[in-house]
């Protein structure tokens, strides 16, 4: 059997890491982990040693090289475990366009809540292009859920990359507090619970590395 490995930066920090990392536990495959702080003066070179971008995360297939985190999780799903893309149609077209949008959107959130697990923190303000952000993300869901979630509650039912996508993003609307509806809790509630999520906070959690501003 091939050997998997992926390479992945801080646990605290890192959402790009934690979406692959996710897809590959809820799919039950056996992966080894290397972990690089982010971040530092060798953090580039060291993750250039695995991914030519110099970012993380890279899956490493045997001598195949995959970066990005979407482009993982398609990997992932194409080659070992086709159930983290729905079998519905219109569920798998659905699920494959909000991946890419939170791939490539979301920069006010982004900038504005950075990904810190072990953290507890008050939004400092709220302004027009972050609430959009979050308003967007919310329909999303409520979307999904709505059109698709009558078989588990996950975003389509049972857990997906979209699923994978959300999860960095169901972390910092903890870490800030967001106020939220029902709906919206209560999918935050399902992706927390996942013994996945739990040990990657975990491990977040033991990590002695701090990184301020930081934007990943």
């Amino acid at each position: 059997m091939t050997q998997l490995t992926l390479v992945i930066g801080n646990k605290n920090y890192s959402s790009w890491s934690l979406r692959s990392w996710l897809a590959m536990k809820q799919a039950g495959l056996d992966f080894t982990e290397i972990r690089i702080p982010l971040d530092t003066p060798t953090s580039y070179q060291e993750i250039r040693r695995y991914s030519p971008s110099g970012r993380v995360p890279v899956l490493l297939d045997g001598n195949l090289r995959v970066w990005e985190s979407l482009a993982i999780c398609e990997y992932i799903a194409e080659h070992f475990a086709p159930h983290l893309w729905p079998e519905d149609k219109a569920a798998k077209a659905l699920a494959r366009s909000i991946s890419a949008e939170m791939h490539a959107g979301f920069h006010s959130l982004r900038e504005t809540m950075p990904m810190d697990c072990r953290t507890r923190l008050c939004l400092l303000g709220m302004n027009p292009r972050l609430q959009a952000d979050i308003d967007r993300i919310t329909a999303i869901w409520h979307e999904c859920r709505k059109n698709f979630g009558v078989k588990g509650d996950f975003l389509l039912g049972h857990f997906t990359i979209a699923d994978a996508m959300f999860a960095p993003v169901v972390s910092r609307f903890i870490t800030y507090d967001v106020k939220l509806d029902e709906v919206a809790r209560a999918y935050i509630e399902t992706i927390w619970a996942l013994s996945a999520m739990q040990e990657w906070v975990e491990a977040a959690n033991n990590e002695v590395e701090s990184i301020y501003y930081f934007n990943h």
